[in-house]
């Protein structure tokens, strides 16, 4: 509880003990004989104005600002008018109770950002840089790429980098929700914002701090609340309609009926003070907003970041979802599985892909260096070119190599022969020679297959699996893991529009969700309903137009954010019928003299606290 917090429970304290004497004075006669004197209206007056000047004072100050629709203004009011007809201790106790209410929400809302603040805490003070031998404390901001830093046993890893030096196990968990320590040796790349354990390390810096995991990480956070949901648009504009309509409905009640039929002035200027108790809304604009960011921070205590409330809400009514292959459902750590050359030795043709895919950093290039295991004389090999979607060209030893699809063969009018694999094959030709082919194999990632069937034990309709890999690789895959739909052979510009396609045949109220790592699936990951972004190795183009971030890349926890979107919804819709339909009973009760104070306190209070005791469960996630 904060300073503030503990100052208002004070307050309320002092209050209720002054107010349940009066109450006991009033009720064994003790205060008869002067009720209808100043001095019991200075008495009531003094808890009345512990409790509630800070309200009057708000009010006033909105008032002065043009801001005069509010809570703090129907609340003195209200107790204006019980003061004006001589209902004092109905005066106190609105203002009483209300403050209760106010506090409660306080501790409500600090709670419901805990797992959000706690990820603040991931922010590195400061940096040990290595400068000529000697340690030097600065700011992270002040590091270059390039630099080495120093990370001692528990201090929590300022900038991404790579271990040059040292071993230790890294503290992931204020990051990706994973209690398991994660190893972190020579030549591991390791990211921000975790903490080292007990070895000390040397890490040289691959990213300044403006682009470093955590800064990225802090950054979303802060702009999450920015992003409403629909719903929480409508109780904006709700409220910003309702007060007025309300505060003019209390007026007309207290005057239009006296008028009309003739005297009981203090009756129903008393009926109108309750009329304002009860038409607060409170219950909705606090529970609302209370709600979504709990659901909020419950994702992100599994390790996952949600952007906006918009996109929790968007989840929740997600009835397909579309995985990117390589990175997401698989690995990406590709093997060299088979070969078939045609006109010359197996040594020969690994030796040609290799000097091909000699500057490229690509996973498949890198396996197939890897399967020649020998060093490559890139002196042999000239500039290549890129073929988008197809492979490239290069030139070696003066002729002109081409490694890539079935597509690039044909396109280049090279007689093949089709290789029977289920990887993913380079075919490789040198001028007009066919020299043969290469099958290169991706393995699923760990949980993927899990992860469809969590994805359909939580409603999804469709999973669907894109990919630019040939249509024998990837339905192996889908088979294996159990994916509806699955189209293959798909360039950078083909994704988005099967992406366009699915969107088109989906109903109105259903949304559609992308998962992909990439670079080239950012397009499609800003072009869907829902873009889920994988966090710790995906690219940073992607995590930029993702609306969800998965930062384990795990992608079981999709299914959980569902569940835990789902349970969110759920409880704002309870929130907002049990609300409105409490108000709209004792409002009317109230009209017709039916209510007294202490039942509009409920009406507002009350429901206020029961609203945000159920948008607390929330927090718990599914």
């Amino acid at each position: 509880m904060s300073k503030k917090q503990q100052k208002m429970l004070v307050r309320i304290v002092i209050t209720f003990v002054i107010f349940v004497g009066l109450l006991l004075c009033e009720h064994t006669g003790r205060l008869d004989g002067i009720e209808h004197t100043w001095f019991l209206f200075l008495i009531y007056l003094i808890p009345y104005l512990i409790i509630g000047y800070d309200i009057i004072y708000k009010a006033a100050r909105n008032i002065s600002h043009g801001q005069v629709f509010d809570e703090n203004f129907l609340m003195m009011i209200a107790t204006f008018g019980a003061l004006g007809v001589r209902e004092y201790s109905e005066a106190v106790a609105v203002m009483l109770f209300y403050q209760v209410g106010e506090l409660f929400q306080g501790y409500a809302v600090g709670k419901s950002r805990q797992s959000i603040s706690d990820m603040m805490d991931i922010c590195p003070e400061y940096a040990n840089l290595e400068m000529e031998g000697k340690l030097t404390r600065v700011d992270p901001d002040e590091v270059e790429i390039g630099s080495l830093i120093v990370v001692k046993p528990g201090e929590r890893i300022p900038l991404d980098g790579i271990v040059v030096e040292g071993e230790s196990f890294i503290d992931t968990a204020a990051l990706t929700g994973e209690s398991v320590p994660r190893k972190a040796a020579p030549g591991d790349e390791i990211i921000s914002g975790c903490v080292n354990g007990s070895g000390t390390l040397k890490v040289q810096v691959t990213r300044e701090f403006d682009d470093s995991t955590v800064a990225k990480i802090l950054e979303l956070v802060e702009n999450a609340s920015s992003k409403k949901a629909k719903v929480e648009n409508f109780i904006t504009k709700f409220a910003k309609y309702y007060t007025p309509v309300v505060t003019v409905g209390a007026a007309l009640l207290a005057v239009l009926p006296p008028l009309i039929l003739g005297g009981g002035w203090g009756d129903w200027i008393q009926r109108a003070c309750i009329f304002l108790v009860i038409s607060c809304p409170c219950a909705l604009v606090i529970s609302v907003p209370l709600g979504f960011f709990g659901g909020i921070g419950a994702a992100s205590r599994i390790g996952v970041l949600i952007k906006g409330s918009n996109y929790l809400e968007a989840v929740a009514e997600m009835t397909t979802i579309v995985f990117d292959k390589t990175g997401t459902l698989t690995k990406g750590e590709f093997k060299v599985q088979a070969l078939f050359p045609n006109g010359c030795t197996k040594e020969a043709l690994l030796e040609l892909a290799a000097l091909g895919e000699g500057y490229s950093n690509h996973p498949i290039a890198g396996s197939i260096r890897e399967a020649y295991g020998k060093e490559t004389d890139l002196s042999r090999v000239g500039k290549a070119e890129e073929i988008a979607g197809y492979g490239i060209c290069v030139p070696i030893d003066g002729k002109e190599v081409f490694l890539g699809n079935e597509k690039l063969m044909k396109m280049k009018q090279i007689p093949y022969q089709t290789a029977e694999h289920t990887g993913t094959i380079v075919y490789v030709a040198c001028e007009d020679q066919y020299m043969g082919a290469i099958a290169i194999a991706d393995s699923v990632k760990e949980g993927a297959k899990e992860a469809i069937q969590r994805m359909k034990q939580v409603g999804v309709k469709k999973c669907v699996m894109l990919t630019g890999d040939t249509a024998r690789a990837a339905e192996a895959i889908a088979k294996e893991i159990g994916i509806d739909e699955v189209h293959a052979q798909l360039l950078p510009g083909d994704k988005v529009a099967r992406v366009e396609t699915l969107l088109e045949a989906q109903k109105e109220k259903e949304k559609l969700a992308f998962v992909g790592d990439g670079i080239n699936d950012a397009p499609v990951l800003t072009r869907a309903d829902i873009g889920i972004a994988m966090g710790s190795m995906g690219s940073d183009a992607a995590i930029e137009a993702a609306d969800v971030v998965l930062m384990d890349d795990d992608v079981r926890k999709i299914a959980a954010v569902v569940g835990i979107s789902r349970k969110t919804l759920r409880i704002v819709k309870q929130n907002i019928v049990f609300a409105l339909a409490v108000k709209a009973l004792v409002l009317l009760l109230g009209a017709f003299g039916a209510a007294n104070m202490w039942e509009a306190v409920f009406a507002d209070v009350g429901v206020s606290v029961i609203a945000i005791l159920n948008a607390m469960r929330a927090l718990k996630g599914e």
